[in-house]
């Protein structure tokens, strides 16, 4: 049994010559500045919230030097039924949130 260099396949044999035309071509950008990109008004306005959103302070610190204030004057009064409901709507969400899952 002779074995050649040919593949045979539903198409016919392929010589060595045909392997190049079976290979991935590479896509040329085409020419021109590469370097810019458009945006959506809509994108840009997301990237001005998104600035405005990280230089917004995590805590309000004249609030917090308020009920500091307030503590060491012996003014700050806690609710303690308020305290209540709260931690009890927060409790029935999350039960809500687990009966709800699938």
């Amino acid at each position: 049994m002779k074995i050649d260099g040919l593949i045979k396949s539903p198409g016919g044999p392929l010589a060595p010559d045909n392997k190049a035309k079976a290979q991935p071509t590479t896509a040329r950008a085409p020419a021109g500045d590469a370097s810019k990109v458009d945006l959506s008004p809509l994108s840009s306005s997301l990237g001005k919230a998104e600035a405005a959103i990280a230089s917004t302070p995590v805590i309000d610190q004249a609030r917090v030097d308020e009920i500091r204030q307030a503590i060491s004057e012996g003014r700050f009064k806690v609710d303690a039924s308020r305290i209540a409901d709260g931690l009890i709507n927060s409790v029935r969400e999350m039960l809500d949130a687990q009966t709800t899952r699938p």
